[in-house]
């Protein structure tokens, strides 16, 4: 069931939303060369402690697997796609492409949103793999209003993914978020005009294209919890948390 928030909680998953957009920039920063994945997953826990936030990840337990996921932050590198555990051993290097994800419960309601950054310096067609996902994810935010449906949103980031030669990751999809982490509808990121449910004021979604420079084909890794592409082409991953509003669109993760 598709769930419709308040104008109230709206502006509390706003508040939220504020605090996970200031630690994930703090992350950012500290991706260099030479820094563990490890160490960025104690600072995101440090952070949003400090902002009177809780970590919406650590100790979730996903439905694929038969264990809950032990980590405040997902950090995954290069083929690494979404949910790599973040470790010491796991150290930065120059030219890696970082996806940081993130989720922030406050006043028991839960925003997600995710970055990918280039760590050091970075080829032109990594870099080009990076944009065009951000982009994805802007035309994307665009078709979120009343009148356009979930399929308008998959649609537009395909479309813009095939047209930089790149693919879409098409087993993980963006979903509803707010009451719980995952909530329904799937968002994913291929679709039709006019497809699928209606966009309705109090809908909230965490729209993330995925995206990989191969097939777009993955599995599942060996920890249990990351995705990885079976081809080992690289990947990059863009997420915001958005309402539905009378007038459009309101980012909730900014």
């Amino acid at each position: 069931m598709i769930t419709i928030k308040t104008k109230e909680e709206i502006e509390i998953l706003k508040e939220g939303g504020h605090i996970l957009a200031e630690v994930l920039k703090e992350l950012e920063k500290l991706a260099k060369p030479g820094v563990s994945t490890g160490f960025l997953d104690q600072k995101a826990y440090e952070l949003i402690l400090a902002r009177g936030g809780e970590p919406a990840f650590k100790g979730y337990q996903p439905s694929f697997s038969n264990k809950p996921y032990p980590s405040t932050l997902c950090a995954s590198v290069n083929k690494v796609v979404v949910h790599g555990v973040p470790c010491e051993e796991v150290v930065l290097k120059d030219g890696d492409i970082f996806k940081l994800d993130l989720g922030v419960k406050y006043k028991n309601l839960f925003t997600d949103a995710a970055v990918t950054v280039a760590v050091g310096e970075i080829s032109e067609e990594k870099n080009k793999l990076i944009e065009a996902t951000k982009k994805a994810l802007e035309l994307a935010i665009a078709e979120v209003k009343l009148g356009n449906y979930i399929g308008d949103i998959g649609f537009v980031i395909e479309r813009h993914i095939r047209s930089q030669g790149f693919s879409v990751v098409r087993e993980l999809v963006g979903h509803g978020v707010g009451y719980e982490v995952h909530e329904e509808p799937n968002i994913p990121n291929y679709g039709k005009r006019d497809d699928g449910p209606a966009l309705k004021p109090g809908m909230v979604l965490a729209i993330e294209p995925i995206v990989t420079m191969g097939s777009g084909e993955v599995r599942l890794c060996k920890d249990g919890f990351g995705y990885e592409t079976v081809d080992g082409s690289l990947s990059a991953h863009f997420e915001h948390t958005v309402a539905v509003t009378e007038e459009g669109n309101d980012v909730l993760t900014k």
